[in-house]
């Protein structure tokens, strides 16, 4: 079981060999100094598109070592992402991140994933997924989806806990245990959130939703403490326990992950999975840590 974000790396010790990173329209001093540290680890090779001569002289001026480390020249944002793509499609890219830490970065690797030609989502639902470390909680929890999924609908909702539980299992998590949030712990037809945890929890019941146990709608409280679910008459083998936290929306998603990260302190690691590779998409909020720790996530896939 992973119980903390240094765990990740951890597991990467017995890896059989590095993967390779590949970042689209790099031009973040963030992002090469993320990529220049996992690959000090000795988990990662990268190729970086964008102006390679920008990036060098960056590199050099702050001596960085570009060992294990290839350069694209490309300076067109979308181009770079179509290119980062392509390199997944020839197998010589395992982990895709956006080189620019904007709204238009992540569009550059976006359009070029969905692309109906050319892209790499295998037709799924691509969702986001946090692990946090936080003290006081026994083990890594994540929290999704916190970037991709605006307003997802019921089906939506289900192709978004599979792909967290099918992450989560290559982890190591057999069963993951799913708190299908809402703002009540009851069923209530003014509530749509309710009603839809509901759903989503007796289809995990009945296998439509595989390999997890999904239960909700669950409250906050009662989700995480299995004291306060007990107290309400809630009973079941999620509340105390949960490897995810499942959100109805965004929103929800959002500000609960920005207060676990500055209110609660907590360590982070994320991905956009459902693709053919994981997509790292960091941000400014983030810290240089989570920037690391999120490749190694991706890494950690190809143990």
């Amino acid at each position: 079981m992973l119980t903390k974000i240094s765990d990740i790396e951890k597991r990467l010790s017995g890896r059989k060999k590095k993967a390779m990173l590949v970042a689209a329209a790099v031009s973040d001093e963030n992002i090469i100094q993320a990529i220049m540290k996992a690959r000090d680890k000795d988990i990662i090779n990268a190729t970086l598109i964008g102006n390679e001569e920008k990036i060098r002289e960056y590199c050099q001026d702050n001596n960085l070592d570009q060992k294990g480390i290839y350069f694209i020249n490309e300076e067109d944002g979308h181009k770079a992402g179509f290119k980062a793509v392509q390199l997944v499609h020839e197998e010589k890219a395992d982990i895709i991140m956006n080189g620019q830490e904007t709204y238009r970065g992540a569009s550059f690797i976006g359009r070029a994933v969905i692309d109906k030609t050319y892209g790499i989502s295998k037709g799924n639902r691509i969702s986001h997924l946090a692990l946090c470390e936080i003290e006081g909680y026994h083990k890594l929890i994540g929290i999704t989806d916190i970037v991709m999924n605006n307003m997802p609908s019921l089906k939506e909702k289900a192709l978004i806990i599979s792909n967290a539980v099918s992450f989560l299992r290559i982890l190591g998590i057999e069963k993951p245990k799913v708190a299908a949030l809402a703002a009540v712990e009851v069923v209530n037809e003014a509530m749509p959130a309710t009603l839809e945890a509901a759903m989503l929890s007796k289809m995990s019941q009945r296998g439509q939703i595989k390999n997890c146990i999904i239960e909700g709608p669950l409250a906050f409280d009662n989700a995480i403490s299995k004291e306060q679910a007990t107290c309400k008459g809630i009973i079941n083998e999620v509340s105390g326990d949960p490897d995810i936290l499942f959100a109805p929306d965004i929103e929800t998603a959002g500000m609960l992950y920005q207060a676990f990260v500055f209110f609660a302190k907590a360590k982070v690691a994320s991905l956009a999975i459902g693709a053919t590779v994981p997509i790292v998409l960091t941000t400014k909020m983030d810290s240089p840590e989570t920037r690391v720790n999120s490749i190694l996530l991706g890494a950690s896939l190809y143990v």
